[in-house]
């Protein structure tokens, strides 16, 4: 598939010094969620596949830092094993391009962090914007 170019805007972080970042929020949450993450995985990507944003259900003037692939916690039954593991990505360039520096970055690699991994423990939109993680 061929990705269109698009003119960056915003701060600009290394791929290095984003994952770091990503690696930095995890270790940030509480140890008994850490200890909880169960068969999933945390990458970084630079933007979402339109098949991503699709799926979202966006509109067009909205942008996707994260997505959350997989099975929540809640939903798992004793009959599920042998399952791939769900994955949280992250996107770099929604993130840089709509921040105005460094450390605005870091709340919102942080923030959408909490956010992805929260759905991972069947946490929905609804309940995180009524906790103010939305």
């Amino acid at each position: 598939m061929e990705r269109r170019k698009r003119q960056r805007i915003g701060p600009v972080v290394s791929r290095r010094r984003f994952r770091h970042l990503v690696a930095k929020a995890l270790d940030g949450l509480p140890p008994t969620f850490q200890r909880m993450m169960e068969n999933v995985v945390v990458v970084v990507e630079d933007e979402p596949l339109p098949e991503d944003l699709l799926s979202t259900g966006l509109r067009p003037d909205e942008t996707l830092f994260g997505l959350y692939h997989g099975v929540p916690l809640t939903e798992r039954s004793t009959q599920y094993g042998m399952a791939l593991p769900d994955r949280v990505v992250i996107y770099r360039w929604p993130i840089c391009e709509s921040c105005t520096g460094e450390a605005e970055i870091v709340r919102e690699v942080r923030r959408t962090v909490v956010h992805e991994v929260a759905h991972h423990f069947g946490i929905d939109d609804e309940r995180l914007a009524a906790l103010g993680w939305d």
